[in-house]
């Protein structure tokens, strides 16, 4: 079994890497050629494939019952989006954003944020004996994403500025199949990788709580690290800032709403700290932004983000 553990994690890792350079070359090549924002295709197609492996995981940790996986896995990969991958991201290259992202996107992704922490806290808000996230509020959670897709794609020929004639166009078929490529490439190195780290973590005797913070939101966050790596490497920001805010967002309102509605997720208040760490990343990311003056997250940016996911998983270890 071990030995499987580790053949699955290395494999893994490997359809990243070329999954993630097949979706970035096929998403951008269709944004060339139909001239949609590159913001947009990172909100909407990649931030879709990348977000596939939390949907797979939290479904399954929903049928089972498992809660503390479903809501440590959205929980946990919201702030590996923010701290881990925009750092990287912006240590490689500095990422500029535009208007709509600086005052519409980030701020539907720190609604989501809010509203995570509004809906499964029942017994801070309502005195009730017990928190949960209920089917109701996983219909809410799911209105609000129908909401963003409106939102999205009403935008989607806006800010073709973005769409440079650097970037490489494939023919259309060939630009759709690279992007499905990727995408399954991207879910099953996911996968993988996940199953592989859990079974080697689950031998070390760690906490199901903390599997999920840790190596299973880090695992299924890893298809976006991949995505926007390969991104950033090619210099286009907009994939990179449209994947993870995308991914936050569909994570919140499709992700964690999908699952509290096949069945309603038992909260337990430990989980607060990791809720409140999301929301931090999120205005912490608005106000280097906005402080910038060029809304351009700048090396520093990055560097300083990737020290706070290390102490923020310090803490998650030594709380156990």
């Amino acid at each position: 079994m071990a030995v499987l553990s580790y053949i699955l994690f290395i494999a893994g890792f490997v359809f990243l890497i070329f999954g993630a350079n097949w979706l970035v070359d096929g998403a951008a090549s269709l944004a060339r050629r139909y001239r949609i924002s590159h913001v947009v295709i990172g909100m909407t197609i990649v931030a879709l494939g990348t977000s596939s492996p939390e949907l797979v995981v939290n479904l399954v940790a929903s049928f089972k019952g498992t809660s503390d996986v479903a809501l440590g896995n959205v929980l946990g990969s919201n702030v590996s989006n923010i701290f881990l991958i925009l750092g990287v991201s912006a240590v490689i290259f500095p990422l500029a954003v535009n208007k709509n992202t600086l005052w519409k996107e980030v701020p539907f992704a720190l609604l989501a944020a809010l509203t995570i922490g509004i809906v499964a806290n029942d017994l801070f808000l309502d005195g009730t004996a017990l928190s949960m996230i209920y089917r109701s509020d996983g219909i809410i959670l799911v209105l609000f994403f129908i909401l963003f897709m409106v939102y999205a794609f009403g935008i989607a020929r806006d800010g073709v500025s973005g769409v440079t004639s650097t970037i490489r166009a494939y023919p259309p078929g060939l630009s759709m199949v690279m992007v499905f490529a990727g995408l399954l490439s991207l879910i099953a190195g996911g996968r993988w990788i996940v199953q592989g780290a859990v079974d080697i973590a689950s031998s070390l005797g760690m906490s199901e709580a903390l599997i999920s913070l840790t190596i299973v939101a880090l695992g299924t966050s890893l298809p976006e690290l991949a995505t926007c790596v390969a991104a950033a490497m090619k210099k286009n920001a907009g994939i990179v800032i449209g994947n993870v805010l995308g991914s936050n967002i569909f994570n919140v309102f499709f992700v964690l709403g999908t699952s509290a509605v096949v069945k309603p997720l038992p909260f337990n208040k430990i989980l607060n700290f990791d809720i409140l760490t999301g929301l931090v990343a999120v205005i912490l990311l608005w106000i280097f932004l906005i402080g910038s003056g060029k809304k351009i997250l700048q090396r520093w940016h990055g560097l300083m983000f990737i020290a706070l996911y290390v102490a923020y998983i310090t803490v998650l270890f030594v709380r156990g």
